[in-house]
C-alpha cells in the first residue's frame, strides 16, 4: 500500500469564491426582488447602478494597481449589492456612485483587495455616505404611484415616512408586527421584508456558505437585552396572568419589533458573516455576536441615532485581529518559550 506525504491542507473543498459569491448573491435576489416591488423602478435603478459602478470601479482600479483582474470572482457585484441595499430607495444617484468608489477602491482595494479589506466595504461605504450626506441618507419613503412612470424612475411618486426605529422612540402609529415581516414600511431597499431575507439566510445555512453562530450570538444577545433593560423590561411583565394571549403578547413584542426593524436580519446574517471581517475562530465568531448585540442594543437605545447595526459590526470588524488572537488554538506540538529552557 503506498503512504503519500503532502503539506496541508489535507481536508479540501470543492468550494471556490466564484461559487460562494454567487451562493450569496441568490441568497440576496429575494430580498432584492421585495425591495423593487415595495419601492419601485426608483430602487431597480439605484441597485444596477450600485452594481455596475462596483464593477468598473474594480475593473479600473485593478488596472492602475497593474494587480490581476478579479472581476470574474463576482466579489464585485456582492459588494454593489449588499450597498444597494443598505440605501433609501430617494439617495440622489451620484451619491450611489460615490459610495460604490468608497466601498471597491478605497475600502477594498487600498488594502489590497478581496481578503485583506479590514471592514465590510459595503458597510464602510454605508457609513461613509451617512456621515457626508446625513440628510439624503436619513430621508426615508413608500411607493405611492404606478410602476412604468417617469415619477417611478425618478421616485417622484414616493411619500416621505419614518422608519419604524423612528416611530418607536416617538410611541407614534407604530406598524403592526406583520407589516414590519412582509415589508410594508419604509426603510433601506433591501431591510424591510423580513420574509424575504429570512428565504436567503436560510439558503445560506443549507449550502453550509455560512455558519449561525454569529447570527444565532448577535441576535440572541441583542433580545436578551431589549428584555433585561428595554423600555418594557422582563420583570416588569411578571405580575400579569400569563393564561392570557395579551399577556404574552406584551413580553414579545418589544423584541419582535426591534428584531424586524431596521438593518438587523440583514447585517446579522448577510454582513456580519463576511469571512474576511469576522473571526476565524468558534469562541471568536461567539464574542463576535455578542459584541455586535450589544453595541446595536447601545446605540439604537441610548445613542443618537436610531439605527446602529452598521457601527455595531464595524466595530466588531476592528477587533476581530484581537479576538482571533485571545482565541486561537495553541497549535499541537508547541513549546512554550519557558519550556524551552
Amino acid at each position: 500500500m503506498a503512504l503519500q506525504v503532502s503539506h496541508s491542507p489535507h481536508v479540501r473543498d470543492a468550494a471556490t469564491t466564484q461559487s460562494l459569491m454567487r451562493d450569496v448573491i441568490i441568497a440576496l435576489l429575494p430580498a432584492t426582488f421585495a425591495g423593487w416591488y415595495f419601492f419601485g423602478l426608483r430602487a431597480v435603478l439605484i441597485t444596477c447602478l450600485s452594481v455596475l459602478s462596483s464593477i468598473v470601479f474594480e475593473y479600473i482600479s485593478r488596472k492602475i494597481m497593474k494587480r490581476e483582474q478579479t472581476i470574474s470572482d463576482l466579489s464585485a457585484i456582492v459588494t454593489g449589492l449588499l450597498l444597494a441595499l443598505n440605501l433609501p430607495p430617494t439617495l440622489p444617484l451620484y451619491m450611489v456612485v460615490i459610495g460604490a468608489f468608497f466601498a471597491i477602491v478605497v475600502v477594498k482595494q487600498f488594502f489590497g483587495g478581496l481578503g485583506n479589506n479590514f471592514i465590510n466595504p459595503a458597510l464602510g461605504a454605508r457609513i461613509f455616505l451617512v456621515i457626508a450626506f446625513p440628510k439624503a441618507m436619513t430621508q426615508w419613503a413608500v411607493r405611492s404611484g404606478a410602476y412604468f412612470t417617469r415619477d417611478a424612475l425618478t421616485g417622484a411618486d414616493m411619500v416621505s415616512s419614518a422608519t419604524p426605529l423612528t416611530l418607536f422612540r416617538s410611541s407614534e402609529n407604530l406598524p403592526s408586527i406583520s407589516d414590519l415581516f412582509f415589508g410594508n414600511r419604509a426603510g433601506c431597499i433591501g431591510e424591510v421584508c423580513i420574509a424575504a431575507l429570512l428565504v436567503g439566510a436560510i439558503y445560506l445555512i443549507c449550502r453550509h456558505v455560512i455558519r449561525p453562530v454569529i447570527p444565532f450570538f448577535y441576535l440572541g444577545t441583542f433580545i436578551l437585552c431589549v428584555w433585561l433593560f428595554g423600555n418594557t423590561p422582563i420583570y416588569t411583565l411578571f405580575n400579569q396572568d400569563f393564561t392570557t394571549l395579551s399577556a404574552w403578547s406584551n413580553l414579545f413584542y418589544e423584541p419582535c419589533y426591534m428584531l424586524f426593524s431596521g438593518g438587523l436580519i440583514l447585517g446579522a446574517f448577510f454582513m456580519a458573516t463576511d469571512y474576511v471581517t469576522s473571526p476565524i475562530t468558534g469562541k471568536g465568531k461567539m464574542l463576535f455576536g455578542i459584541g455586535c448585540g450589544l453595541f446595536t442594543f447601545l446605540i439604537r437605545y441610548y445613542g443618537n441615532i436610531s439605527e446602529g447595526v452598521s457601527f455595531a459590526i464595524i466595530i466588531m470588524n476592528i477587533l476581530t485581529p484581537h479576538i482571533d488572537t485571545l482565541t486561537m488554538r495553541r497549535p499541537f506540538g508547541e513549546v512554550k518559550a519557558h519550556e524551552q529552557k
